[in-house]
């Protein structure tokens, strides 16, 4: 199966690393974009949409990115922070009075954004039921109390950011976080992203093929105290299983923005363009640079609380930590990643965005092999990009 699509000549050997993945079988289908100073200079895609490689990945070929979503849900906060509609430094209960309950009245806009609210997952019991439906998943969340200091520690809100950002998004627009980014950012932008998948859309969409020798979580194998974040967020948590993202629940929420959005590398990189952009892309501007700023204000550096790894928290976004991923530069990078190895990066320095989007999973759960933090395959993609400027 050979790769298809476009690419500037210097970029050449972008082309060549998915090629080669596709061909060792480590890459099943996958896409990859580049935009660079308001231009597509990588458009790839190649391989296949199933497991037993009968059907191939087109160019309009979408996935599940998992956590990749949460780079559009922060948009979509950031897009109503500029408009003067979200201040990042209120409380989070000026636009959701209920939300100040049990000592959560001074948890900030931009805790949320940053994982430092305290608000990292939902009190137990809670279900799947639950969290599909918006009325009992954010009333959960308004009442239990933070689980440590709001602003004082970083813990990655694996599933609750998207909650949480969704009932702002509703408190103040009056439409869920999925018809908001279908209609002020990927609409204007021409981006085919969803969070929400239209059932006329599913011939589209490649199934997530499961991680080798790792067909789902096993909680059992994970000791973790029971008070601890990471116990909460996944022996007694929610979405630890991959196959969760076959169902239809999971595909037709508008309201799971923090894992469940759908689209392929280019829609990605076309929607985070106007970050590294400096708000401004293919003519929609969406954010002012004062915005952009935003987005760099460090709010937590340290382990994460519940993916063990270093990390650095800005608004919305990690930021460059060289020390963590060498494989990045420094200055004003912001990214984040899919479960299983699909990553956004946005260089503003640059004026560069990166996005890798694939079916095949890698190995690794709760960052224990950069299994939520990118992957082994967008490692080589993403240093491969960086070596290509320089030609």
């Amino acid at each position: 199966m050979t790769v298809q699509g476009t690419w500037d000549e210097r970029f050449e050997g972008v082309a060549r690393i998915l090629q080669n993945s596709i061909n060792a079988g480590e890459d099943v289908g996958a896409s990859v974009a580049v935009t660079l100073d308001g231009k597509k200079v990588v458009d790839l895609w190649g391989g296949w949409t199933d497991e037993e490689r009968t059907k191939p990945w087109q160019e309009d070929t979408i996935c599940n990115v998992w956590s990749n979503t949460k780079t559009v849900t922060a948009l979509a906060a950031l897009v109503l922070i500029d408009r003067g509609d979200l201040d990042p430094y209120a409380p989070v209960a000026k636009y959701w009075p209920e939300f100040a309950a049990n000592g959560k009245e001074d948890i900030q806009v931009r805790h949320v954004l940053s994982h430092t609210s305290g608000v990292a997952g939902w009190d137990l019991p809670v279900t799947m039921d639950d969290i599909y439906d918006p009325e009992i998943s954010s009333a959960k969340l308004a009442a239990q109390a933070p689980w440590w200091e709001p602003g004082t520690s970083g813990a990655y809100h694996a599933l609750s950011i998207g909650h949480l950002v969704n009932e702002l998004v509703t408190r103040v627009t009056g439409q869920t976080l999925g018809k908001f980014v279908a209609q002020e950012i990927a609409g204007p932008l021409g981006a085919d992203f969803h969070i929400g998948l239209d059932p006329a859309e599913d011939d589209r969409l490649s199934p997530l093929l499961l991680p080798p020798e790792q067909p789902a979580f096993d909680a059992e194998l994970i000791e973790l105290d029971e008070d601890s974040v990471g116990y909460k967020l996944t022996v007694a948590g929610l979405a630890t299983d991959p196959r969760i993202a076959w169902e239809e629940r999971w595909q037709r929420s508008e309201i799971c923005g923090a894992g469940n959005g759908i689209g392929n590398a280019r829609s990605l990189a076309t929607i985070q363009s106007i970050v590294s952009h400096g708000g401004e892309y293919d003519g929609v501007r969406l954010l002012s640079e004062k915005t952009c700023n935003l987005i760099f204000q460090e709010h937590y550096k340290g382990l994460d609380g519940y993916l063990g790894l270093p990390i650095r928290w800005g608004v919305g976004y990690a930021l460059s930590y060289p020390e963590a991923f060498p494989y990045l530069p420094d200055g004003r990078v912001c990214f984040w990643a899919g479960w299983g190895g699909s990553m956004v990066i946005n260089d503003l320095d640059r004026r560069m965005t990166i996005a890798y989007v694939m079916n095949q999973m890698e190995p690794g759960v709760l960052g224990t092999y950069r299994g939520i933090v990118g992957g082994v395959r967008s490692e080589a993609i993403i240093r491969q990009t960086y070596a290509s400027l320089d030609r």
